[in-house]
């Protein structure tokens, strides 16, 4: 989560807004493992990391 916090704060508002997801991938992370814990949030980050190509069309992806 450290990791995920830096990378808001720090990084993000270095770079131009890419994401195509509300919410965006890094809160979707914070939320999912808040929610479910740390297994499960993982595994959901890494199945909406998945989407993210440029053939997706993105939009809400509610949690």
């Amino acid at each position: 989560m450290f990791f995920l916090f830096f990378y808001q704060k720090f990084i993000s508002p270095l770079k131009p807004r890419t994401c195509r997801f509300y919410p965006t991938c890094s809160q979707y992370s914070i939320l999912a493992v808040e929610k479910y814990g740390v297994v499960k949030g993982l595994w959901l980050t890494i199945k909406r990391l998945a989407k993210c190509h440029p053939f997706h069309p993105g939009g809400y992806d509610p949690l």
